[in-house]
């Protein structure tokens, strides 16, 4: 994974190291193709990489393989792992009207502990949600926002006690300035009959499973890079792009520290308006206008050490509660079955949604640690026996797609889509939500598209954007 030679040829370059830019790298090389992939940190993978808290595997964040993934890309992805790929149940909390609920939802639990009074709002709402699409009174604004479409579809009570507050601390914006777009795209139970139908599933087992490694969620993308090297790939970690060079007969990659490689064909990652900054020429003033407009939400992460064996028997508890910025707890040895774990001691992540530079950013790990034991405190979680504390910090999570965030996307993704021998792809390279496995489908499209001569089959990319296009994300 050293710095590549000062000058080079090969027939792709991919642009970024997490879960699609690793994929792409492995799919191209096992077409026959010379491949190179650039990845600025030091470190491969991305947000879907692993890492150690006191001897304990953990992820950033709660990841998981969720079952509806492509039986192709799940078959590799056995093909890679073998036996360390373990289906596991899914066994996790909610916690609603100030009560914990399983998750995924039971009807018969929701009956005995939501309020009754609760539960006749939810079903009312559920009765006239045809009123309400139909443009009842008040809900002018259905099909022009993420609260309005949400409340009108899920209903206020749905609506006010889960979504609501969850935008407010996942996006930092109240539902009427969110596009509705993010309603599509983050909201798959989007009714209280879809959302009857999944508590209905769970008496199937494949709704509520998921698929883990035994050594942690980077154990995939681990296994991908091994793969791709085997194949042929160069992976080059700690190597910044300084221009993408669309001046000449191919596109050349320049590098920060020197040197360039001339690729026939490059597969971008990168965040689009990084690209836009990056590419040569450079586009049109009003399109780095509308890269100027994207924003993604930051995210803290608090790893607490927790000693005396595991925390709970539960994977994670999901807070939408307004009273702390914490979204979710998990526990990573409770995602997997893996003797190596430690059984004196744990780790818990919390998640915490900001935006860099604000007091959440800038909190110590003290203060962090703080503010997640409070969070125990006042849902009634048990205390943790804090053994140490570690902090990482994200900068670009979560796409926000505020109001009027659609035009400048489109206009910038209209631009990229136009760059000769560049294709885009991955949460970053589309400025979208998709989870990990959305991801490395799009890597596997991506190169699928590509033909002989390393220029893309516009045809084949505009059916697989069409796919991507329908996605939705799985919690």
């Amino acid at each position: 994974m050293a710095a590549p030679e000062p000058s080079h040829e090969c027939d792709v370059v991919v642009l970024g190291g997490g879960a699609a830019g690793l994929t792409a790298a492995w799919r191209a090389a096992l077409t026959g193709r010379s491949v190179r992939l650039i990845e600025r940190s030091p470190v491969l993978g991305g947000l879907a990489a692993s890492f150690e808290v006191t001897g304990v595997r953990v992820d950033h964040g709660s990841h998981r393989l969720h079952p509806t993934t492509s039986p192709v890309l799940l078959e590799d992805l056995r093909g890679l792992l073998g036996a360390d790929l373990q289906e596991r149940p899914r066994h996790g909390r909610l916690r609603l009207y100030d009560r914990w609920l399983g998750f995924p939802l039971d009807a018969g639990e929701l009956a005995r502990v939501v309020p009754k009074s609760a539960l006749r709002r939810i079903v009312r709402d559920a009765v006239f949600a045809p009123f309400r699409l139909a443009g009842w009174p008040g809900y002018a604004d259905r099909g022009s926002s993420y609260g309005g479409a949400l409340s009108a579809s899920l209903g206020p009570e749905l609506y006010g006690i889960l979504y609501l507050p969850y935008a407010v601390k996942l996006w930092g914006l109240p539902g009427e300035r969110i596009d509705v777009e993010q309603a599509r795209r983050r909201v798959s139970a989007d009714s209280p009959w879809k959302i009857g139908r999944r508590i209905l599933h769970r008496r199937n087992p494949r709704g509520r499973v998921f698929y883990y490694p035994r050594r942690g969620f980077g154990q995939i993308v681990e296994s991908i890079a091994e793969a791709a090297v085997a194949a042929g790939a160069h992976l080059h970690t700690s190597t910044e792009v300084s221009t993408v060079d669309l001046q000449g007969a191919a596109p050349v990659v320049r590098l920060a520290g020197g040197g360039t490689i001339r690729a026939g064909h490059v597969l971008s990652t990168l965040p689009l308006p990084l690209l836009a900054r990056l590419t040569r020429p450079q586009p049109p003033p009003p399109v780095l206008e509308d890269a100027g407009h994207l924003r993604l939400r930051a995210m803290v992460l608090v790893y607490l050490a927790h000693t005396g064996g595991r925390w709970t028997k539960f994977d994670a508890h999901y807070l939408p509660d307004s009273d702390t910025p914490v979204t979710r707890i998990s526990e990573p040895a409770n995602y997997r079955d893996n003797a190596d774990d430690p059984v004196d001691r744990t780790v818990l992540c919390a998640e915490i949604p900001c935006a860099v530079g604000d007091p959440l950013w800038r909190a110590t790990a003290e203060e962090l640690a703080a503010v997640v034991t409070g969070a125990l405190a006042r849902t009634g979680l048990p205390l943790v026996r804090l053994a140490g504390v570690e902090v990482r910090r994200l900068p670009h999570v979560y796409p926000v797609y505020a109001t009027g965030t659609a035009e400048p996307l489109a206009r910038l993704q209209s631009w990229a889509d136009g760059l000769r021998d560049v294709t885009t792809l991955g949460r970053q390279g589309l400025f979208v939500h998709d989870n990990t496995h959305h991801t490395m489908a799009m890597a596997y499209d991506a190169v699928g598209a590509l033909a002989s001569d390393n220029h893309r089959d516009e045809a084949l990319w505009a059916a697989a954007r069409e796919r991507f296009s329908r996605h939705v994300v799985e919690d």
